[in-house]
């Protein structure tokens, strides 16, 4: 296995949701992690309970990627912030809410990894992109969510490329959860508009996607990827609570 033991890792969107749960894994596993997210509050506490560091900061402004790259010098980039998406059917939703996504997580997903690139990060550095199944599937209730995620997955592996051509030495990879998860504001968001309209509860719901996968169970599952030697050189792989880490096959960058 390959220790994340003392690595420098930035988590974007660490203060709650997902994010939370892969700081508090890799926290675990002894890495020096510094978590990027707008609210004091939320960062205040989670520095406050696992003694990792923080910056206040709104991901999509490309000065702070650069600055907060420049500083800290990660060994492991988590981009994992994301917007709510609005829930409402096609017939039914505006182009702002369709769109909000890619305001907020396409943009910030640019942003961070041209910083990666630009600045650049160091040989041997590992960049996660985290996804969503509805890239794979879609999701006809969220608008453009499903479209934005897919584009993060490009752009992961369009900047595969461009380290290849400039010889970085830096690998992007892209990790999706294959099930919604209840206890994150997007999950529980797009659980909650499912359910409604079939008329069950948001419970109910997701058990269709098999085991429960909670925001703790996702960080141990990206965990694996990034220590596992197996995974270095992985492009895209699914998480799932039944399954844990499945690389995705056909999906090479």
């Amino acid at each position: 296995m390959m220790s994340l033991k003392d690595k420098n890792v930035v988590v974007t969107g660490g203060s709650r949701g997902l994010g939370l749960g892969l700081v508090e894994a890799l926290a675990a596993q002894g890495a020096k992690v510094t978590v990027v997210a707008r609210g004091p509050a939320a960062l205040a506490a989670v520095r406050a309970r696992l003694g990792v560091a923080t910056i206040e900061a709104d991901v999509t402004d490309e000065n702070a990627a650069r600055r907060i790259l420049a500083e800290v010098r990660p060994d492991i980039l988590a981009l994992n912030a994301g917007a709510k998406p609005p829930m409402a059917r096609l017939d039914q939703i505006s182009w702002a809410d369709f769109t909000a996504t890619w305001e907020h997580d396409v943009k910030a997903g640019l942003h961070w990894l041209q910083a990666a690139l630009n600045l650049p990060l160091a040989p041997g550095s590992r960049v996660v992109v985290v996804s969503s199944g509805a890239a794979v599937s879609g999701s006809p209730m969220s608008g453009g969510y499903g479209g934005a995620k897919r584009m993060l997955w490009f752009m992961a592996k369009y900047a595969n490329r461009v380290a290849e051509q400039k010889e970085l030495g830096i690998r992007f990879q892209t990790v999706l959860p294959r099930q919604m998860i209840l206890g994150t504001g997007v999950g529980d968001s797009a659980a909650g508009a499912y359910a409604r309209a079939l008329g069950i509860e948001p419970e109910a719901f997701v058990a269709r996607f098999g085991a429960p996968m909670p925001p703790r169970t996702f960080g141990d599952n990206v965990v694996a990827v990034l220590d596992d030697p197996a995974h270095a050189e992985g492009f895209a792989f699914g998480l799932s609570g039944d399954h844990g880490v499945a690389m995705l096959e056909g999906f090479a960058d």
